[in-house]
């Protein structure tokens, strides 16, 4: 009975194993990227301990106490007279202090603050290159894919022409020079064909290793495919979002901020401190020197403690020149990156229109190249074509379906790659590329 009960399960499990590998959207892909990549957990890592760092500015600005105890025994000895006597003393004391002036534990606990924002504008940008290298892995798979299928494609019309040219050698319609141009090309072709399979089992084992997964399977585009417009169709729009936006910007302000805190820092070395000063101090004596009798100390005290800094050797002076050159500094980096900004985004801007316009172009190839190839298959049957002419016809029919294809992924990634560049990118972003899948 027990063996009966137990065989619908292994059925199941059968059918299960030899079903296909489901296939993976680009979305689901980027959330297994997100918990497997070493280089994001990094940058996640690195962000938790800038937080933690920065709130240890914080206890520059809070009260401190602190603890002590301690005992002592004495032995005394006197031989004149003679006279032994043994006493001791335990004492704890409680101390705590308060800043009240400190000019520059303020500056210190707003650089801390500081801090947050800076680590939260790395983690975005480490966010935004896992998507753009996940994206690149997963149509670069696709793009390898098509590839070998136009490869194995082209290969089956070779062998046709090459099996059509054999029959007409025999038959003597036509020479031998057709049938040896159709084998040298098929051998080309077979070259070709290992070629595109060693290049997409590299850029497979790639996409795994970056997902975590073993034969990650992505979703190939929906056919017919129409991309998305650019929108807005304005580059300066795109060029004035990326100074808000873009992390790299954000970076570098924030490090201008601090810097601008560090000088203050520094200029508080020129005024004065004050600080709260509170002790409890509580003494148990047991005898002294002069007699047997145990007392209890208690005391407590309160004050204020003044600070006031009058020369250091010119350490300060200098300090203060060096922290108003790495203000300029920073600005100046601030600058740059704002430029560097905008010419990336531009560059990525007129790229993604470029890319559309070639896949316009490719697509109206496309159609001529299989006319070409249509006529010169006619041609050849009907003798005004040799067997030269419709394998050359077949090359660029398929040459032109594989960079059609690789223009149109490019497209899709480069509009991705515009995000990043002006800082915009964010994962809702690959939604947009989802809608364009396969289902």
């Amino acid at each position: 009975m027990k063996t009966f009960r137990l065989l619908p399960l292994f059925v199941a499990v059968s059918v299960a194993l030899a079903l296909p590998v489901q296939a993976q959207s680009l979305v689901d892909l980027y959330q297994s990227a997100r918990g497997f990549d070493a280089s994001y957990q990094s940058a996640k890592s690195q962000y938790e301990a800038t937080l933690a760092k920065a709130d240890q500015a914080r206890a520059a600005i809070l009260p401190t106490t602190g603890l002590s105890a301690g005992v002592s025994r004495t032995h005394l000895e006197n031989n004149n007279p003679v006279s032994d006597r043994s006493y001791g003393s335990q004492s704890v004391t409680l101390s705590a202090s308060q800043p009240l002036y400190r000019p520059a534990n303020s500056a210190s606990y707003e650089q801390g603050k500081k801090q947050v924002g800076l680590a939260q504008a790395q983690l975005t940008s480490a966010e935004q290159d896992l998507i753009v290298r996940t994206s690149q892995a997963y149509f670069d798979v696709l793009a390898s894919q098509d590839s070998l299928t136009f490869v194995r494609a082209q290969k089956a019309a070779v062998a046709e022409q090459l099996a059509s040219a054999k029959r007409n050698f025999e038959v003597g319609t036509s020479t031998i020079t057709d049938t040896r141009e159709a084998q040298a090309r098929f051998d080309l072709v077979m070259a070709q064909e290992i070629a595109a399979e060693n290049e997409l089992r590299v850029r497979q084992i790639a996409l795994d290793q970056l997902v975590g997964k073993s034969d990650a399977k992505p979703q190939s585009l929906a056919q017919p495919l129409a991309l998305p417009a650019l929108l807005p169709n304005d580059v300066n729009v795109w060029v004035a979002q990326s100074v808000a936006e873009h992390p790299g910007i954000r970076q570098t302000q924030i490090a201008l901020e601090v810097a601008q805190l560090e000088t203050k820092k520094a200029e508080a070395g020129h005024r004065p401190t004050l600080d709260l000063t509170g002790t409890y101090n509580i003494t148990q004596n047991n005898g002294s020197s002069g007699g047997n009798a145990d007392f209890r100390t208690n005391a407590a005290t309160i004050g204020l403690s003044f600070n006031l800094p009058l020369f250091a050797g010119f350490a300060t002076q200098n300090r203060i020149r060096e922290t108003l050159a790495l203000e300029d500094k920073a600005r100046n980096d601030l600058e740059g990156a704002k430029r560097a900004v905008a010419q990336s985004t531009r560059i990525a801007f007129f790229g993604v229109l470029s890319g559309q316009g070639q896949v316009k172009a490719l697509e109206a190839a496309e159609a001529s190249s299989q006319s070409a190839l249509d006529a010169n298959k006619l041609g050849y049957q009907v003798g005004v074509r040799i067997n030269i002419d419709v394998l050359n016809a077949q090359s660029q029919l398929f040459d032109t379906k594989a960079k059609l294809a690789k223009a149109r992924y490019d497209v899709l990634l480069g509009g991705l790659r515009l995000r990043q560049a002006n800082g915009t990118l964010k994962a809702d972003d690959l939604q947009g590329v989802n809608t364009l899948l396969a289902k």
